[in-house]
């Protein structure tokens, strides 16, 4: 069109035009890949995405949002796809080996200086650190918190949070005791990851570990120990039967109403649940870091997440620079109320503190003992069998002994 109108325009214009299309032409746009599902909402990606290209003009980015259940296979699917597949994807911290194994993201290494490295938690590096690749950088560090109702505690008689998983326990027997609630407690029990994080952060509550020389083991007394609980905590009613079909959002929804005294869940309830114009507690909400088997030891699973540029990207350096925005510090600290930043000194910050200061402390003591789920090329195949098997026992089907034996086979005949 420009070059069929271009001879009847004087030189001056028809130059000034041309050099309109060719600026609007040089363009670029990049297609990334993000979940809905706690931390960060759509609506604060959109936010950010949008101040971003008002800093850069010349790069455009087409949003994707699917549920995290979907992510992993969104991006292994788009590797056929090369320049019309993803440029940029987040991925979950129990991605790298596979990630690595099939080469679907690009090694960004050279792209970070070590001052950056230092300023950013180790916890939160690991996350997208995989035999000496950096494969992106880290965007949402998280863990699991304990949540609890501070008025139904006290209308209970309880003065003192609890300290430990039994604790807990013997808390909520008082509540459904005294009718407060029926089921004090609430799980992200879905057979999906929600599942695999919940039964992690026990485990490492238990003082377990994944691996037990070199090997995958799931029947240690760690793994059973929580696993039991879990189970016992069906069997007499203090945890909400529904849990076992619970993700995290219905965890939220759940507390937020008042129909548990307890849950599990990431660092963005805090705020949510906190908020008058959605939840109904707001202003009873505590936060506590998920405890262990013994007074002051703490359990964690490490569910933080990187931004990564995929490998068949043709835009690499637009994509590093909308990476890099959105997990720059001043972007971080400006959303601290749904996920906390990766950067240290953003805990000195009033403004990242204002409002938050008992999740900035149950964090301090989480983000530094997470526990990660199994780092293996065939972590997906794992987790789906370990999902399959805890809701067995859960449902009452097979004992947790028998369970976790199936699962130690499983992971047997991983590569």
């Amino acid at each position: 069109m420009t070059q069929r109108f271009t001879p009847k325009l004087k030189g001056g214009l028809a130059a000034l035009l041309m050099l309109s299309a060719g600026s609007a032409s040089a363009a670029s746009q990049i297609n990334a890949l993000f979940m809905t599902q706690a931390a960060y909402s759509e609506n604060d990606i959109r936010a950010m995405t949008q101040d971003f290209e008002k800093q850069h003009p010349d790069v455009k980015v087409n949003l994707e949002f699917v549920p995290y259940e979907a992510l992993h296979d969104k991006i292994v699917a788009a590797k056929g796809a090369g320049g019309n597949g993803y440029d940029v994807v987040l991925f979950d911290a129990i991605w790298p080996a596979e990630f690595t194994r099939f080469d679907l993201l690009q090694d960004v290494s050279s792209r970070i200086t070590p001052e950056e490295k230092e300023k950013v938690f180790p916890g939160a590096l690991s996350t997208v650190v995989y035999k000496g690749k950096t494969l992106g950088m880290p965007w949402i560090l998280d863990t699991k918190y304990l949540y609890y109702n501070k008025a139904m505690l006290a209308k209970a008689g309880i003065t003192d949070v609890p300290q430990t998983w039994q604790q807990v326990m013997d808390d909520a027997k008082i509540i459904k005791q005294k009718n407060i609630v029926k089921y004090p407690l609430v799980w992200s029990w879905s057979q999906a990851e929600a599942l695999v994080c919940d039964y992690t952060t026990l485990v490492s509550g238990f003082g377990g570990e994944f691996y037990q020389n070199g090997k995958l083991n799931f029947t240690s007394p760690a793994s059973l120990k929580a696993l039991n609980l879990m189970k016992s905590s069906l069997d007499e009613g203090l945890s909400n039967p529904a849990s076992r079909e619970y993700l995290e959002e219905d965890v939220r929804k759940s507390f937020s109403n008042g129909d548990a005294a307890f849950a599990l869940n990431w660092t963005y309830m805090y705020n949510m649940a906190n908020d008058p114009k959605q939840s109904k507690v707001a202003g009873d909400v505590g936060i506590l870091p998920a405890p262990g088997d013994a007074p002051g030891k703490v359990g964690a699973v490490n569910g933080s997440m990187g931004l990564g540029i995929a490998k068949g990207s043709e835009h690499p350096e637009q994509a590093w620079q909308f990476i890099t925005y959105m997990t720059s510090q001043p972007v971080q600290n400006q959303y601290a109320k749904l996920s906390l930043p990766i950067w240290k000194s953003s805990y000195q910050d009033e403004a990242v503190k204002k409002d938050q200061e008992s999740l900035i402390a149950a964090a301090d003591k989480s983000l530094n003992v997470m526990l990660s789920r199994p780092e293996t090329a065939d972590y997906s195949r794992l987790s789906n069998t370990l999902q399959q098997e805890l809701q067995q026992v859960l449902l009452g089907k097979t004992p947790a002994q028998d369970a976790m034996a199936t699962v130690d086979k499983s992971a047997a005949r991983l590569r």
